[in-house]
């Protein structure tokens, strides 16, 4: 990265002299690397996560390695979707610990140094104990960064109207996606071809190259983000202090009685989890519609977006069954070799990072090119083209699962067109879903407006948590039935997005 740095030789102090990052403020360089290396560890570890679950299990690849704790697939794709979903609805207390407790820098190091401690647990040797344990701390460190960093990436630049904003956004999340591109590549293939400890490890090890370059770099950061912008007042933190103990203790009273009797199983966890991750995002949504300080026009807006965030959540719900569902079928129904070449399941989960990096400027420019001609889709348009094309995505999933039957093995390439598809349609929903939900984000609740649009996915991804889960829904997500429902259901969705357009723009107002 150093060659990208570039001094003027003017004097020194005048404006635009100072070092550089490809044109951007030096402290874009520290937080591009600390995000890039902290997704290469998120990724690293999530690409291995549902084939540790499965190994050694009934629904194990034949052949494969051993040593992972034995599930079955209906379960794998529980955890899986739980685990997820808790990594969305976490970034709103992380945004709020930003805003009124440590200041953003802060939560950073602190998420930083969670998510690194999880790493180091789930690579201790140990069955589910330590697994969970790791999982919940990368889950909760992942939670406390996510909305932190890319506040402190707004913070390097003079106000929204800095013409170079946009662009140190855009190179800030080539960082994302480099780190998960790799990530399977290295990581997976440790995990999967020598240890999975080692493998889960080596993601502690990223985490610790990223919070060593934050630490490093934070002399080139914004003086703001280490200021707590709305700081609790004594009386508020000591109520909080006092809820958030009374709450832990009797979490621990009702687990500790349930765990002595003999009573305690997996679903005591996740199905509280799953619920939670369902009750909260409605009852977030609802909170701010039947608030009375809105404006009539707040309340049509906020109407409108909650036609977005249940699209949103269809989409996401099917969309992150690529790395579960679709994963499980890449490990135990494809063939692990394609012209000549072995490599390990894992790599799949490098397909879906590379396809954007390669589509998102296509995409950027066609818009443009769409909107100088006057003919660029509205917002819900592209809502119901991301909706069509997720479900376009499983149709397309029906074939292979026909082909594979008993001991058949499919071409991977089948795999690389369901991820090409999905691709496809994150780019129509993902940065059009995070622009339209800070345009119709009613004044009084703006800044919380970002995690409101992240518990789409907990919503979405506590869906699949429970129909997958064997004590609740019980469904075989894997199974040709199910993915053709989801894939009408998706169909359908953006069907109905798109016949009542009128509608959603009119609750829009002047939101286009």
């Amino acid at each position: 990265m150093a060659s990208s740095l570039t001094k003027d030789s003017a004097r020194p102090g005048t404006p635009g002299t100072e070092k550089t990052f490809f044109g951007h403020p030096r402290g874009l360089a520290t937080l591009f690397m600390t995000e890039m290396w902290e997704r290469f560890s998120f990724y690293g570890m999530r690409a291995l996560l549902v084939v540790y679950l499965l190994s050694g299990g009934p629904d194990a690849k034949k052949g494969s390695m051993g040593g992972g704790l034995g599930m079955d697939l209906a379960t794998t794709t529980a955890i899986y979707s739980v685990y997820l979903s808790m990594v969305y609805l976490l970034a709103m207390p992380g945004g709020w610990l930003g805003d009124r407790v440590w200041g953003p820098r802060k939560t950073v190091t602190i998420a930083a140094l969670t998510i690194m401690s999880g790493h180091l647990v789930l690579a201790l040797p140990g069955g589910q104990a330590p697994f969970f344990a790791g999982l919940a701390l990368v889950a909760l460190g992942s939670g406390l960064l996510k909305a932190n960093i890319s506040t402190m990436v707004g913070h390097l630049y003079d106000g929204p109207d800095d013409p170079r904003r946009d662009g140190g956004f855009t190179i800030f999340y080539m960082g994302i996606n480099m780190g998960a591109f790799f990530a399977p590549l290295i990581i997976g293939t440790v995990g999967q071809q020598v240890s999975w400890h080692l493998g889960f490890g080596l993601a502690a090890v990223g985490m610790g190259i990223g919070l060593a370059a934050f630490l490093i770099g934070t002399r080139n950061l914004s003086p703001q983000s280490n200021i707590v912008p709305k700081p609790l007042a004594a009386e508020e933190r000591a109520s909080w202090l006092r809820k958030g103990l009374i709450w832990l203790a009797v979490a621990a009273v009702f687990y500790g009685v349930v765990g002595f009797t003999g009573h305690f199983t997996l679903n005591w966890a996740m199905i509280p989890l799953t619920v939670i991750g369902l009750v909260i995002p409605a009852g977030v949504l609802i909170r701010i519609k039947r608030d009375k300080e809105l404006s009539a026009v707040e309340q049509s807006k906020m109407t409108g977006y909650i036609w977005f965030f249940v699209a949103a959540a269809v989409f996401w719900m099917i969309y992150d069954q690529g790395g579960s569902t679709v994963q499980a079928f890449g490990e135990t129904k494809a063939s692990g070799s394609l012209l000549g070449f072995d490599f390990p399941s894992s790599w799949y989960q490098s397909l879906n990072p590379v396809f954007i990096m390669a589509l998102a400027p296509v995409f950027a420019w066609f818009w443009l090119w769409l909107n100088r001609k006057g003919k660029e889709p509205s917002t819900v348009a592209k809502f119901a083209a991301a909706l069509f094309f997720i479900g376009v995505s499983f149709f397309f999933f029906l074939l292979p699962l026909g082909m594979a039957d008993g001991d058949t093995l499919v071409s991977p390439m089948w795999l690389v067109g369901i991820y090409l598809i999905q691709t496809v349609g994150e780019l129509c929903i993902s940065p059009v879903g995070l622009s339209v939900t800070t345009k119709m984000a009613p004044a009084k609740y703006a800044s919380q407006m970002m995690g409101v649009w992240f518990l789409a996915v907990t919503a979405g991804d506590s869906v699949t948590g429970l129909l997958s889960n064997p004590a609740v829904g019980g469904v075989d997500l894997s199974g040709t039935g199910a993915v053709a429902v989801e894939a009408v259901l998706a169909a359908l969705a953006g069907f109905a997005v798109y016949m009542y357009r009128r509608k959603v723009k009119a609750l829009m107002g002047d939101v286009h």
